[in-house]
C-alpha cells in the first residue's frame, strides 16, 4: 500500500477494499464484529463455535481437541491459537497477520508475536487498567463526564456500607459494583441489611468497590473509536436490561434497540459530546481505537451519567457497525482497523459526528440475547439453525430460509437468528441460546418488553428441545457461568 494520505471516506474504504494482509477475528463466535469481512478483503473469523454449520464462507473452526475447562474469553481466544488448524491456516494464508479479539491478555499477545502477527489493539496491560470501574469513575472526572453519585472504598460489613453511605451523602439505597465484570453478575443491589447478606461473600475481601447511589434510570450504551484526528461518535441506543424473559441476571444486560425517537434530541446531543470528551481523555492516556460507555439517563430529570466504560468491542457492536450510517459511510469498526493500520489518514472529525448525529442517519433495529432462564440442566436434542424465521399471523415462529446477514431481515414479521448452543450441548441456567435481531423496536415507549419481541422469544425458545440428565450419569455443576461470549 502507499504512503499517499487517505483524506475521505471513499479512499478509506477503497484502501480495506484492496487490503492484502490477513486479519483475523478470534473469539468464541463472530458475532461481535459480523459483516466486517465484506468491508475488508481478508478478513477472517477464527470461531471456537460453529454457529452456521461450516456455510458461513469468512468463518473457520478447527475441530475439538482435549482443553481445560474454559475460564473466561481469554481462554477460548488461547486455545485458538494454540491449535494446529488454526497454524496452520494462518502459516498457509501468509503475509503480516494482524490479529483483533474481544477479550485478550498477555498470554495471548505472546501466542500472537508467536504466530509472527501483530494484536491491532492497545496492549492488555492498558485495557485492563481502563476495564477497572474505579478508573473509569476517575478518567470520566478528568473528562469533566461525571458518574452517579457515588464514593469508592473496601467494605468490610454493613454496618461500614452505612458509615461509608453517611459520609459520601448517598442515602441507604445502593448500587454496587466491583471492579470487573459484566452483565449484571457482579452488580448488587443493597437496601437492606439482607440484602447484603445475600451478596457479602462477594463484596467483602474484594478490593475497593464502587459504591453508588440507586437512581431510577433508563440504560444506553453508545460506542465510539479514539483516532488520531479525533473521537468518532456512534448512536445511542437503549439498552435491554434483566428481562426475566431473556436473563436469570437482575440488572444483567440482555440486547440493545437503536431507533431515532429513542431520546429526547438534547439528550442524544448530550450523550454523544460526553463520549467525544471522554474519548479525548482516552487518547491523552495513551488510549485508541474502539470503545463503549454506558449512560444512566435519569428518567425524571434527564440527567446523564457515566455509568461504565468498555475499552474493546461489545455485544452492541453489530448494531453500531450495521447502522444506517455505516452503510452510508463506513462501519465505526472500520476506523479502528484503519489506526492500527499506521496508513497516514486526514479526516474531518467534526464533519462526520455532525453527520451521524443526523437522525435519518439511524433506521430502527433490536437485537435479544436469548438465555435459558429456568433453573435446569438437560443435554440439547434440537436446536433451531441460524437463519433467517418468520412470524407467523398465529404468531408461531418457523424457520424460512439460511443467511448470515442480519440485513436479509426485510420487515417486522422476519428476524435473523444465530444459534449459539447446538443439540449434544448442556442448556443451563444463564447459557447463552442464541441472539435474535429484528428491524423495529422491542420494547413498550414505556420501556418493557413488547409483545412482539414476547412472541419472538416465547417462538425461538420453543425451537429447542432437550432431554433430561440421566439419573445415573454424573451431573455436571453449573453456576453461574464466570464469563459470558459476547
Amino acid at each position: 500500500m502507499n504512503d499517499k494520505k487517505l483524506g475521505n471516506i471513499s479512499e478509506i474504504r477503497r484502501f480495506f477494499h484492496r487490503n492484502e494482509d490477513p486479519v483475523y477475528f478470534i473469539s468464541a463466535t463472530n458475532f461481535n464484529l459480523l459483516g466486517i469481512d465484506e468491508w475488508c478483503k481478508n478478513f477472517k473469523y477464527i470461531c471456537y463455535l460453529d454457529c452456521y454449520d461450516g456455510r458461513h464462507p469468512n468463518v473457520f473452526c478447527p475441530s475439538e481437541q482435549p482443553h481445560a475447562e474454559f475460564q473466561s474469553i481469554e481462554d477460548i481466544n488461547n486455545y485458538l491459537l494454540q491449535h494446529k488448524e488454526v497454524i496452520d491456516l494462518v502459516k498457509r494464508r501468509g503475509g503480516k497477520p494482524k490479529f483483533v479479539f474481544l477479550m485478550f491478555d498477555a498470554e495471548t499477545e505472546r501466542l500472537v508475536k508467536e504466530l509472527g502477527g501483530e494484536v491491532w489493539f492497545p496492549k492488555a496491560k492498558l485495557r485492563t487498567k481502563m476495564d477497572n470501574k474505579i478508573e473509569t469513575v476517575r478518567v470520566g472526572n478528568k473528562a469533566g463526564v461525571p458518574s452517579v453519585p457515588n464514593t469508592l472504598s473496601e467494605v468490610k460489613d454493613y454496618k461500614h456500607l452505612q458509615e461509608i453511605c453517611d459520609k459520601a451523602g448517598i442515602g441507604h439505597d445502593l448500587v454496587l459494583q466491583s471492579a470487573f465484570g459484566d452483565s449484571g453478575h457482579t452488580t448488587f443491589f443493597i437496601k437492606s441489611e439482607a440484602d447484603f447478606r445475600r451478596h457479602q461473600h462477594e463484596i467483602i475481601g474484594e478490593g475497593e468497590i464502587k459504591i453508588m447511589k440507586r437512581i431510577d434510570c433508563r440504560g444506553s450504551a453508545i460506542e465510539a473509536c479514539a483516532t488520531d484526528q479525533g473521537t468518532i461518535v456512534g448512536p445511542l441506543m437503549t439498552e435491554l436490561v434483566g428481562f426475566k424473559e431473556l436473563t436469570p441476571y437482575r440488572g444483567g444486560w440482555c440486547g440493545n434497540e437503536i431507533f431515532s425517537t429513542a431520546f429526547a434530541p438534547s439528550t442524544r446531543q448530550k450523550a454523544r459530546q460526553l463520549t467525544f470528551q471522554f474519548g479525548e481523555q482516552l487518547r491523552k492516556e495513551g488510549y485508541r481505537g474502539y470503545f463503549e460507555l454506558d449512560f444512566l439517563i435519569d428518567k425524571k430529570t434527564n440527567e446523564i451519567w457515566l455509568g461504565e466504560l468498555n475499552p474493546r468491542i461489545t455485544g452492541a457492536s453489530s448494531m453500531t457497525n450495521h447502522a444506517a450510517f455505516a452503510h452510508a459511510d463506513a462501519p465505526l469498526f472500520l476506523f479502528h482497523l484503519l489506526e492500527f493500520s499506521k496508513a497516514k489518514f486526514k479526516l474531518d472529525v467534526d464533519e462526520l459526528n455532525a453527520r451521524w448525529a443526523d437522525p435519518s442517519m439511524i433506521d430502527g433495529w433490536s437485537q435479544m440475547v436469548v438465555k435459558h432462564t429456568d433453573d435446569s440442566v438437560d443435554i440439547l436434542t434440537e436446536a433451531p439453525q441460524t437463519g433467517i424465521y418468520k412470524m407467523l399471523e398465529d404468531g408461531r415462529v418457523v424457520f424460512d430460509r439460511f443467511d448470515y446477514h442480519r440485513r436479509a431481515v426485510e420487515a417486522e414479521n422476519e428476524a435473523f437468528f444465530l444459534r449459539i448452543l447446538k443439540p449434544g450441548d448442556y442448556r443451563y441456567e444463564g447459557a447463552d441460546l442464541g441472539i435474535l435481531v429484528t428491524r423495529g423496536r422491542s420494547m413498550t415507549n414505556g420501556f418493557q418488553l413488547n409483545e412482539r419481541a414476547k412472541k419472538w422469544i416465547h417462538g425461538i425458545k420453543n425451537s429447542f428441545s432437550a432431554k433430561p440428565l440421566s439419573a445415573t450419569a454424573e451431573n455436571p455443576e453449573f453456576s453461574d457461568p464466570a464469563f459470558k461470549i459476547m
